[in-house]
C-alpha cells in the first residue's frame, strides 16, 4: 500500500523531520510548531518537545531535546500555507519557554498525536518511561 500524507479525517499530513527523527503532524499543526520552533532557534534556545504517539507507534508519549545544532526540516503536503491562529501560537509558545517544553498541542489545547512517517528511513522514538 503506498503511503499517503493525510490523516483518518482527511487533513493533509506533513513531515518535521530532525536530525535521523521523522514525525508526522496534521499540516496546520505543523505550520505553528514551525513558528514557535524557529523562533527558539532564532534566539539560540534549546529546549523539550513532547508529544501524544498514535496507535501505529505503540501509544505514549515521546519528547526529544531540540537544539538549533542540529538540521531540522518541516516538509507540508498541502498546496496552501494554512492559517495561524495567534491564540494557539501564544500558547505553544508559553509551553516551549516553560520548564516543561513544548507540550505539541491541537487548537483544542488537547495533546496532538505525531505518527512515525513510514515513509521515511530511519524513524526513531524516545520513548517516555
Amino acid at each position: 500500500m503506498p503511503h499517503t500524507h493525510a490523516d483518518r479525517k482527511g487533513s493533509t499530513m506533513g513531515t518535521l523531520t530532525y536530525a535521523s527523527l521523522h514525525l508526522e503532524f496534521e499540516d496546520r499543526l505543523l505550520q505553528h510548531l514551525q513558528i514557535v520552533i524557529i523562533q527558539k532557534f532564532r534566539r539560540h534556545e534549546a529546549f523539550l518537545m513532547s508529544w501524544k504517539e498514535s496507535a501505529s507507534a505503540g501509544d505514549g508519549r515521546a519528547a526529544i531535546w531540540l537544539t538549533p545544532n542540529v538540521p531540522i526540516s518541516f516538509k507540508f503536503y498541502g498546496s496552501k500555507a494554512p492559517s495561524v491562529n495567534r491564540d494557539w501560537l501564544s500558547s505553544l509558545g508559553r509551553s516551549a519557554d516553560s520548564s516543561t517544553g513544548l507540550i505539541v498541542t491541537g487548537e483544542d489545547g488537547e495533546l496532538a498525536l505525531a505518527s512515525p512517517d513510514s515513509g521515511q528511513p530511519g524513524t526513531a522514538h524516545h520513548k517516555w518511561p
